[in-house]
């Protein structure tokens, strides 16, 4: 487990995140929030059981949960899921560049990207998920006045 309080902060942020989003959100944001989960789950597992292979794992880790977000990005076209596609292309870099040149990803760089793209990985999560509760409440209200107006209306 991360023994950091910034770690441990980030990991308090995506589980607050993740619940707003599974409490609020439409499909796309439900399915976003579940694989952020899959892919913050996995990293601290790698991180405690196989610390050897952590860049490796965490690289495949990011490329698939990028993969799994633009799928739900395709099917449900939300606008937030683009700002969520570009953090993890930064994630996707930040990781490339460890790779290749051989740097060992436990440095003070590789903690400051890595969470500052995974931090807006998550507000864009909860952003999304606010906008998509937000136009689900105008619509309730609007189809409310709808049947309220209908009601009143005389018969003819």
């Amino acid at each position: 487990m991360p023994t950091s309080l910034i770690a441990q902060l980030l990991i308090l942020f995506v589980a607050s995140g993740v619940l707003f989003a599974t409490w609020k959100g439409g499909v796309a944001e439900r399915l976003a929030a579940a694989v952020v989960v899959a892919n913050m789950v996995v990293g601290i597992l790698v991180a405690e059981f196989l610390p050897d292979l952590e860049g490796t794992i965490r690289f495949a880790n990011d490329g698939l949960a990028a993969v799994a977000l633009l799928a739900v990005t395709l099917r449900y076209g939300a606008p937030w899921m683009g700002g969520v596609m570009l953090f993890y292309a930064a994630q996707f870099s930040l990781h490339s560049y460890y790779l290749v040149t051989s740097r060992p990803d436990n440095d003070r760089l590789h903690a400051i990207v890595n969470n500052v793209n995974f931090s807006g990985i998550v507000w864009c999560l909860i952003i999304g998920t606010a906008v998509a509760w937000a136009r689900r409440a105008r619509r309730a209200k609007a189809r409310a006045a709808a049947v309220a107006t209908t009601a009143q209306e005389p018969a003819a």
